[in-house]
């Protein structure tokens, strides 16, 4: 699940080096945290959300096939 939300920040963001995906596993339930430069929470956000929820719907259509409860979190510093 790392890698998919990986390559998908990585494709929208202007700084890809300092994309950073960390995944913490309890179980069935996954939590995805993602870091992106300060400049470019905007563009993972998107306008009111939308690019978020998009990210956050490809990845729970993906966790369905392996039986998994995955949460994505978007992280400032």
């Amino acid at each position: 699940m790392t890698s998919l939300v990986e390559v998908i920040a990585r494709a929208l963001v202007s700084k890809p080096d300092e994309v950073s995906v960390t995944e913490e596993v309890n179980g069935k339930d996954v939590l995805i945290k993602l870091r992106v430069a300060d400049d470019d929470i905007g563009k993972i956000i998107g306008k009111t959300g939308r690019i978020a929820k998009a990210l956050r719907t490809v990845v729970k259509a993906a966790a369905v096939r392996e039986n998994l409860r995955v949460t994505v979190e978007i992280v400032e510093d």
